[in-house]
C-alpha cells in the first residue's frame, strides 16, 4: 500500500504536469527572503478546521442565540410522535406524505383514527426539519464569516496590482513570492469549507444539498491545486468574488427567519444584484477569460494544470448558472407575486395536537378518550 501511495504521489506531482518548460519545483524553494507556497502547508487546514468549529460553537451560542431572541424568534420544542413501528416503517420505506387512502388504511391497521395518523405523520416530518432557531444560528455564523472574509480580502488585496488589473496575475509566474496575508486568507477559507464538510450531516439540508456538496469539494480542490502550483493571486480573486455576494444572502435569511419582510426583501435585492454582477459577469468575463486566454500568451505547450484549474472553474460557473436560475425565479415572483418563499426551503407544518389527544393515543384508544365520554362537553 505504501508503494502504491508513493507511486501515486510521484505521478501526481510530476513537474511536467504543473510547471512550464524549463521550470521545476526547485524554483519554489525559499530564497532571498522570499517565501513560496508548499503543498504540505495545506495540512494545517485540518486543525484549523476544528478550530473553526470551536469558533462557530461560540458564535452560535453567544451571538446568534441572543440575537434570535432579540429579533423575536422563539425556540420551539418539537414533540416526538408516539412510537409506532407500522407507521415508522411506512414513513421510511414508502412515503413521508401518504395520500388520504393510505392514511385510512394505516388507521385501520394501527387501530387509530385518521386524525391521529395525520398528526403522527405531521409530527414525524417536523422532526426532520431544523427549527428556525437552528437555521438562524447557521445563517448568522455564515454571515459573520463571509463578512469578515470579504472585509479582510479588501484590506489585503486593495493595494495589490492584480486586484485592479488581472494581467498582473501572470507577471512573474511561476515565481511569485507569497505574502503573509495571502497565506492566512487561504488558510481561513480552506478551513471554513472543510469545517462545512465536517458538519454536512447535522446542518440544514435543502433541495440543492448535492449542489452544495459539489461546490464545497470544488472550492477545496481549486484552492488546494492553486496553492500548490502558486496560482495564489488568481485564487484570492476567486475567493473575494464569491464572498462579495454571500453575506448579503445570509443577512436576508436572518431577517426572513425573523419575519422582517421589508428588511429581507431589501437585502435579497442587494444580494441578487451582487450575485449577477460577481458570479455571472466578473467571474466568467474577467477571471475565466484570464485563466483560459492569458496562459496561452506565455507558452505554446499547455501543461495538465491548465486543464485541471479551468475544469474546476467551469464547474463553479455551472453552479453559478444553476443557482442563478433559482435567484431569477425568486426575483420574478418577488416582482409579480406578494408572498414569496425560497423554493429550496422546507416549511414546518402547524401541529395542533393537544395534550389530551396525546394521552388518548398513549392509552391506545381508537376514538379519542372513549366513546362513552366525549373529548369536550357539548356546552364548550
Amino acid at each position: 500500500m505504501e508503494r502504491i501511495l508513493t507511486a501515486l504521489n510521484r505521478w501526481y506531482w510530476v513537474e511536467t504536469n504543473w510547471m512550464p518548460i524549463n521550470c521545476s519545483w526547485a524554483n519554489f524553494e525559499d530564497r532571498d527572503g522570499h517565501v513560496y507556497p508548499k503543498a504540505y502547508q495545506v495540512l494545517a487546514t485540518i486543525p484549523f478546521a476544528f478550530g473553526m468549529l470551536v469558533i462557530r460553537f461560540f458564535v452560535e451560542r453567544c451571538i446568534a442565540v441572543p440575537l434570535a431572541d432579540a429579533m423575536g424568534i422563539k425556540s420551539m420544542r418539537r414533540i416526538k410522535p408516539q412510537p409506532n413501528p407500522t407507521l415508522e416503517a411506512f414513513f421510511k420505506e414508502c412515503t413521508k406524505k401518504p395520500s388520504h387512502t393510505e392514511i385510512r388504511g394505516l388507521a385501520k391497521k394501527c387501530n387509530w383514527t385518521v386524525h391521529f395518523v395525520e398528526k403522527w405523520f405531521r409530527r414525524r416530518r417536523n422532526i426532520e426539519i431544523p427549527t428556525l432557531h437552528k437555521r438562524f444560528q447557521e445563517a448568522c455564523w455564515r454571515m459573520i464569516f463571509y463578512t469578515s472574509s470579504f472585509v479582510a480580502g479588501i484590506i489585503f488585496l486593495y493595494d495589490k496590482p492584480w486586484f485592479h488589473d488581472i494581467w498582473y496575475v501572470w507577471v512573474g509566474y511561476p515565481f511569485q513570492p507569497l505574502l503573509p496575508s495571502q497565506y492566512w486568507y487561504y488558510m481561513a477559507q480552506m478551513s471554513f469549507y472543510l469545517s462545512l464538510l465536517f458538519t454536512l450531516g447535522v446542518d440544514t439540508k435543502r433541495k440543492d444539498f448535492k449542489a452544495h456538496v459539489v461546490h464545497h469539494l470544488a472550492a477545496l480542490c481549486l484552492m488546494f491545486t492553486s496553492w500548490s502550483a502558486n496560482y495564489v493571486r488568481l485564487g484570492t480573486l476567486v475567493i473575494i468574488v464569491h464572498d462579495a455576494a454571500d453575506y448579503w444572502l445570509e443577512a436576508a435569511k436572518l431577517f426572513n427567519y425573523a419575519k422582517w419582510e421589508k428588511a429581507c426583501n431589501v437585502f435579497f435585492v442587494i444580494f441578487s444584484i451582487a450575485f449577477f454582477i460577481t458570479r455571472l459577469v466578473l467571474f466568467p468575463f474577467w477571471i475565466l477569460r484570464a485563466t483560459l486566454y492569458y496562459p496561452t500568451l506565455y507558452t505554446d505547450t499547455l501543461v495538465a494544470a491548465y486543464f485541471v484549474f479551468n475544469v474546476q472553474l467551469l464547474v463553479l460557473q455551472g453552479l453559478h448558472l444553476y443557482w442563478g436560475y433559482f435567484v431569477f425565479n425568486i426575483l420574478k415572483k418577488f416582482i409579480f407575486v406578494k408572498n414569496v418563499k425560497d423554493d429550496r426551503s422546507d416549511e414546518e407544518e402547524d401541529d395542533s395536537f393537544s395534550d389530551i389527544e396525546d394521552k388518548c393515543v398513549k392509552n391506545g384508544s381508537k376514538n379519542g378518550c372513549g366513546s362513552s365520554k366525549p373529548l369536550l362537553k357539548s356546552s364548550y
